[in-house]
Order: C-alpha cells, then structure tokens, then sequence
C-alpha cells in the first residue's frame, strides 16, 4: 500500500467523521437554514468519504495486481 492509498483513506475517514457528526447534530433543535446546510454539507461529505474509500480501494488492488 502505497502512502498517497493511505492518504485517501486518511481524507476519507476525516470526511466521513465530520460528515457524520454534522447530521448527527440535526438531533438537537436548530433554524430551517442550519438543517438545510448541515443535512447538505453531511450528506455531501459522507458520500465524498464513500467515492474516495471506493477509489483508494481499487488502486491499492490495482497496484498489488501489477
């Protein structure tokens, strides 16, 4: 594994965590904008942890395959 792999998988954990703890924080009341730009901002970052995890993933297969 390569360490620019293991820097996708750093980034991604990062944006999956602060994904996750923006909707996470939708629990508590708050104003219609704070729930649109969290739910916004939260869904966008778990779904960028997700495509980098996917992408790190098929080049760290692709390197062990070469």
């Amino acid at each position: 594994m390569t360490v620019s792999i293991v820097i996708m998988y750093v980034v991604a954990a990062l944006f999956g965590a602060s994904g996750t703890a923006l909707l996470l924080a939708l629990i508590r009341q708050t104003s219609e904008a704070k729930v649109y730009a969290f739910r916004m901002v939260g869904i966008m970052a778990l779904s960028l942890c997700i495509v980098l995890a996917m992408s790190a993933t098929a080049m760290w297969r692709w390197s062990m395959a070469a």
